[in-house]
């Protein structure tokens, strides 16, 4: 197939045209496979049952590569007017106005944005088809980013992080970014605004790096962390966004965030980009997350517990 054709692909009542299949996305290199949009849409349309539970109701940052990782890169917020009506779009504030971002709520819509070349899906922490709204977050992240390329450093920083969080009895699943480091993701019950869940992920982070300051940091200064992993938690904002689960990240290979159990993440041969388009969905498939994403937390019991350890 020539990557002048077009495709359709079947996704539940609708069918989306995948234009150009056969073009190359992810270039080949040593060691690493060769990937077209074509696999891209596949892929997408074969982890959507596990990937779309982590979209639904989220405001989308898409990252498009309409050439391929070796051309230029759009970081787009705005759905354009051009997308289908079907799509999903949310209305959301922003600093002046108000910006309207795509939602992905089903398989054609994974599918549509794979024929629009977007590789990765950041999404939103919180959700605008709850009663809480986009002001509130459901979710807390922490981000484990390496000095390098060390994945034992994460291996070890998220060991230390998930220990203090077990002492505020909150659960923690660990995921591959897809690229340098893990995320700790955290539950919460979207009782709690922006501003006070970014203030306890700082105060969490602050205190796991007293207990560990020759490993951990929460230095945003790169020359002041002097090769000690830093805690981000500056995703934890209002607009700011994390990579999905099952998301592809636009580097050599097609590599993917995917969630882990704490039994990988002591795995000597796991890595941030040891899964890829070829195996994700085998990944999916084993649910690693089944015992760690159930009901949301509240914070209020976790900020007493905090206090008092940092008495």
């Amino acid at each position: 197939m020539s990557d002048g054709d077009a495709r359709s692909i079947r996704a539940g009542r609708r069918t989306v045209r995948v234009h150009r299949p056969g073009k190359v996305l992810f270039p080949g290199a040593a060691g690493v496979g060769q990937y077209t949009k074509g696999d891209l849409a596949d892929y997408y349309r074969r982890v959507a049952p596990y990937l779309l539970p982590h979209l639904r109701g989220r405001p989308l940052m898409l990252e498009r590569h309409p050439d391929g990782l070796d051309g230029p890169r759009f970081m787009q917020k705005n759905a354009p007017g051009h997308y289908p009506d079907w799509i999903t779009r949310a209305e959301v504030a922003k600093e002046g106005g108000t910006v309207t971002h795509v939602v992905c709520d089903d398989t054609a819509t994974l599918l549509y944005l794979a024929d629009q070349a977007c590789l990765t899906l950041h999404r939103w922490l919180s959700r605008t088809d709850r009663a809480a709204g986009p002001d509130h977050p459901d979710r807390l992240v922490f981000d484990l980013d390496p000095a390098g390329d060390d994945f034992a450093q994460v291996r070890e920083a998220a060991v230390r992080v998930r220990e203090l969080l077990d002492e505020l009895d909150l659960p923690a699943a660990p995921m591959t970014t897809g690229s340098r480091g893990l995320h700790l993701v955290v539950p919460l019950d979207g009782r709690h605004d922006f501003d006070d869940v970014r203030r306890f992920a700082h105060d969490v982070a602050e205190l796991a790096a007293s207990r560990h300051p020759e490993r951990l940091t929460t230095a945003v200064r790169k020359k002041e962390r002097a090769g000690r992993l830093y805690l981000d938690v500056q995703r934890n904002g209002y607009a700011q966004t994390a990579v999905g689960p099952y998301t592809v990240r636009a580097l050599p290979g097609a590599p993917v965030a995917v969630p882990l159990s704490w039994e990988q993440v002591a795995d000597p041969d796991v890595h941030a980009r040891r899964w890829t388009i070829a195996d994700a969905v085998d990944q999916a498939r084993s649910d690693p997350w089944a015992a760690l994403t159930g009901r949301g937390r509240a914070l209020g019991p976790a900020r007493r517990r905090l206090a008092a350890l940092t008495r």
